[in-house]
């Protein structure tokens, strides 16, 4: 019989964690997931190391415990507003803890005794400002960080793609697009929407459904799919380079806003909110994918109204 393939997860006790977790185990993976304090329930699928990333020697126990045929590093500071609200912390858990992991990853594979494919999940963020003719996004587009979070992720990738160069670490980097789906914060757009229409239906309707920047054009993905791009990436990508995880389709924040509505039966307003606008938002994000496509044979499972559909029918989530 085959031995499973072992995976170590950073960062798993948060929402795409939790979506990656259940998808290894789908697969057969025997997985060792790190977080800060472990899963909230009992959590069969994996085995559970609970400590902090930025911690060096949590690192090495892990790293030493799980004898990874691959590492899924998800652990990061996630929300753009909270990055940057605290750059310093920003900087320890999205740069520099994965700077220790990768070096402790150059230490065994220099002794010969560990080789793992690394994926560094990035974000569609690093890209910042373009022009709308330039959409959507290649891999090959300049990197323009407009926030904290942004500069943050470029210099993740940057030090993973170093440690390749210099070292032949197999890391792969993502430049993650938006994505969503139950578990999913309602502090972020599309269950902030689903949270704020439901309680406007509640209310008997009426009442307009506040947004930000109405003309904000994103990208998204079901995180299901998003999960099974980083699989797939860490089966069949290639080793030093640098992938989109996207869509390829845009949609405005007014649009969203607008479509949300309609799925609960409501013709109320979209207005915007100043106190919802970031002053540093990038007008439009939207990727090429065609490279993940072609190297992962990956392509999405489900389209926005899907999407929706499933934030719709899951329980509200926590804040």
């Amino acid at each position: 019989m085959a031995t499973s393939q072992r995976a170590l997860v950073t960062g798993a006790s948060g929402f795409v964690g939790g979506w990656l977790l259940g998808a290894l185990h789908a697969a057969g993976w025997e997985v060792t997931a790190l977080a800060q304090e472990g899963p909230a329930r009992p959590a069969p699928t994996a085995r559970w190391m609970a400590g902090d990333v930025r911690d060096p020697a949590h690192l090495a126990a892990a790293r030493d415990a799980a004898r990874p045929d691959a590492i899924f590093h998800l652990a990061g500071v996630t929300f753009v507003p909270a990055a940057g609200r605290d750059p310093g912390l920003a900087a320890e858990v999205n740069v520099v803890a994965a700077a220790r992991l990768l070096g402790l990853v150059r230490e065994r594979r220099r002794a010969g005794t560990l080789d793992p494919t690394v994926l560094v999940v990035g974000s569609a963020e690093q890209y910042g400002r373009h022009d709308d003719a330039e959409l959507p996004l290649r891999e090959d587009a300049p990197l323009r960080p407009h926030t904290v979070y942004a500069a943050t992720k470029v210099a993740q990738e940057a030090l993973a793609l170093e440690a390749w160069r210099s070292d032949g670490v197999r890391v792969i980097a993502t430049r993650s697009f938006n994505h969503s789906g139950p578990g999913q914060a309602s502090r972020f757009l599309l269950p902030g929407l689903v949270g704020r229409a439901r309680a406007l239906r509640a209310a008997g309707g009426g009442a307009p459904l506040l947004v930000g920047n109405q003309t904000t054009v994103r990208d998204f993905l079901h995180v299901s799919d998003v999960v099974a791009a980083y699989i797939a990436l860490v089966g069949a990508g290639r080793a030093g380079e640098v992938y989109n995880v996207a869509s390829g389709v845009g949609h405005s924040v007014g649009a969203l806003a607008r479509r949300v509505l309609a799925r609960f039966g409501l013709a109320s307003a979209v207005e915007s909110d100043p106190a919802l606008v970031r002053p540093v938002d990038v007008p439009a994000l939207v990727g090429d994918a065609t490279k993940l496509r072609a190297d992962a044979g990956w392509a999405p499972r489900h389209d926005l109204d899907a999407l929706l559909d499933a934030l719709i029918a899951a329980p509200p989530p926590d804040a």
